[in-house]
Formats: structure tokens, C-alpha cells, sequence
């Protein structure tokens, strides 16, 4: 079997907008994820029962399920109940939420770690609630945390082909209708492997190099 040199030139337009959506799906999804889960690392912090309890189990129960499941319900369940959602929008919602209690895990190990005389000092000086997040706090939590955040940018992104399931056009399911559409499989299923292995490989040096600067230094 030969390399068609000719046909990748000729997918490659369609690719490129599956391309395209798959790296939209990971950067919105990502930042739900992101803001989503801090929100969910503060509210499982709570002393009131009536937040830090529904919280810590609404977090167990997409962690406990498949990110698959949690898309056909977005997408085919959700309908049902009077909810339509677009594919994308499903998709990066599902990304998003799948991802945020994660995440939430991540910011609350970081927040663990902040000494209690930071908590203290901020009491002592009548700073608010909101005021120690935000001046405090979430400043010296979040550096730490940076390169297990960014790890799982890199595995959400891996993840984007699971869209092609709620007929999100992301880059596999392009593939995947080209190839069909075609019987050709080596060249289109070949750029996809390369496409995710030239986003993956730099990202994991970018993490090694994320990870030795914030590396704890012993004192």
C-alpha cells in the first residue's frame, strides 16, 4: 500500500477545520474546567453542611462516571427534559464539568497547603471573606498548582474524540467521514495521530518545564 500524497492535500482543507473545532472544544472546556472547579474547591471548603455536602457529592458523581455517558446525557437526555443543546455546546459542557471536579482537587491540595497563620493574619486584620480569597490566598495556591492544571489541558485535549459520538465535526470524526467517504484510512487516521502528537509533545515539555520551576525548594 502507498503513501497517497495527493489525497492528504486533498482531505487536508477538511481536517483543518476538524482541527480547528478540537482546538476550541479543549480551550473552552478548559477554562470551565478551570473556573468551575475553583468554585467547587471554595464550596467544599464551607462549614455550612447544606453546601459542602451536595457539592462534595455532585463531584463524586461525574468523577464516578464516564466522561461518554455524561455526554449522550447533555446531548440526547437533556432534549428530553426541555434542554436543547447544540453539539459543541454539549461537548464543551461535558468537557468543562467532567473536568472541573478534577480540577477541584487540584486547587484544593494548593489551598491545604497555605500555612494557617495566612488565615489567621488575615482575620487579625479584619480582612472579609472575599478579601482573602482573592488578595491572599488564591495568589499563593495557584502557582504550585500550575503544572497539574495544565496536565490535564493536555488530557482533556486527548480526549475531544469522544465528541465525535454527540456528532461534534471535531478533527476524528472529519477523519472518520473522509475515510468512509473515501475507503482510505492509513492517510487520514496518520494525520490525525501526527496532529495530536504535535500538540501533545510539546505540551509535555512545556509541563517538565512547568514542573521545575514550581517545584517545592527545600528550606
Amino acid at each position: 500500500m502507498e503513501w497517497d500524497w495527493d489525497f492528504c492535500i486533498q482531505i487536508l482543507p477538511q481536517l483543518w477545520e476538524g482541527v480547528k473545532v478540537t482546538i476550541q472544544a479543549t480551550i473552552l472546556g478548559t477554562m470551565i474546567a478551570m473556573t468551575l472547579g475553583l468554585g467547587l474547591a471554595i464550596a467544599r471548603r464551607s462549614t455550612n453542611g447544606w453546601i459542602s455536602r451536595p457539592v462534595g457529592f455532585f463531584a463524586e458523581l461525574i468523577r464516578g462516571t464516564p466522561l461518554l455517558v455524561q455526554l449522550y446525557f447533555l446531548f440526547y437526555i437533556l432534549p428530553d427534559l426541555g434542554l436543547l443543546l447544540s453539539p459543541l455546546t454539549a461537548g464543551v459542557v461535558g468537557l468543562g464539568l467532567h473536568y472541573s471536579t478534577y480540577t477541584a482537587e487540584v486547587y484544593r491540595t494548593g489551598i491545604d497547603a497555605i500555612p494557617s497563620g495566612q488565615w489567621e493574619a488575615s482575620k487579625a486584620t479584619n480582612l472579609t471573606a472575599r478579601q482573602t480569597w482573592v488578595h491572599i490566598i488564591i495568589p499563593q495556591a495557584i502557582p504550585p498548582m500550575i503544572p497539574a492544571l495544565a496536565n490535564y489541558f493536555v488530557a482533556m485535549f486527548k480526549e475531544t474524540p469522544l465528541l465525535a459520538a454527540i456528532t461534534v465535526l471535531e478533527l476524528m470524526n472529519q477523519a472518520r467521514s473522509v475515510a468512509n467517504y473515501h475507503y482510505k484510512y492509513v492517510e487520514p487516521m496518520t494525520m490525525v495521530g501526527l496532529f495530536f502528537l504535535a500538540v501533545s509533545v510539546p505540551s509535555v515539555i512545556l509541563l517538565r518545564k512547568l514542573e521545575a520551576r514550581y517545584a517545592p525548594t527545600d528550606r
